[in-house]
């Protein structure tokens, strides 16, 4: 691996350049839809998940033939974000999500967005309207059996999990730049994030 790519401190600068972009697109898409929303933050919350090995799951691509194998991702920082079209803040953190996944691929870490509850054309609308990301691996989640084994109970709700394959952390609600890049920094460093309080989630269409 190269300097740069193990370096957090780089791969947070180069991160920030896109959320710069990704801020400002999404000002003007998301803002008046969110705007009941502002001053609710994100937080980084804890799990009994935590320190354990993350399931061992196999989940049907969203736009195309196959399955992602989680197991296949070892070795990898991966970001697990669960998500919906019918999710008001989900659509706030999409840009957020989309530029971290372009800013961090280089640095070993893999984004993988689980639909969650939702139908495959909304989904893929979303994406077309919102962007996708660069490597971001996008699923299905057929039965919920990935939720079920997240313990996820509303949208979003993000995961990280280590290069060992051990869930490291979880924030509950949209995610923000500030918290993302910290959380990824401190995976990437050998530390564990600091847990906080819950953030707001949406648990069903409204």
């Amino acid at each position: 691996m190269s300097t740069e790519s193990a370096d957090p401190r780089t791969a947070t600068m180069r991160w920030l350049r896109w959320v710069a972009l990704a801020a400002a697109i999404a000002a003007v898409a998301v803002g008046a839809l969110l705007g009941t929303r502002l001053g609710k933050d994100p937080t980084l919350v804890d799990t009994p998940l935590i320190g354990k090995p993350a399931p061992e799951l196999s989940l049907p691509y969203l736009e195309r033939e196959g399955e992602l194998d989680l197991t296949s991702l070892r070795g990898r920082i991966v970001v697990i974000n669960f998500w919906a079209s019918w999710c008001v803040p989900c659509r706030e953190e999409q840009p957020t999500l989309v530029a971290a996944a372009d800013a961090y691929g280089d640095a070993g870490v893999t984004f993988v967005g689980i639909s969650y509850q939702d139908q495959r054309k909304p989904a893929i609308g979303f994406l077309d309207e919102l962007g996708r990301g660069k490597g971001y691996q996008y699923v299905t989640d057929p039965g919920s059996r990935a939720a079920m084994d997240f313990g996820v109970i509303g949208i979003p709700e993000t995961f990280f999990i280590d290069r060992t394959g051990t869930i490291v952390a979880k924030i509950t609600g949209p995610t923000d730049p500030p918290l993302l890049a910290s959380t990824l920094d401190d995976i990437q460093a050998g530390r564990r994030p600091q847990s906080r309080t819950d953030g707001p989630v949406q648990s069903e269409p409204s």
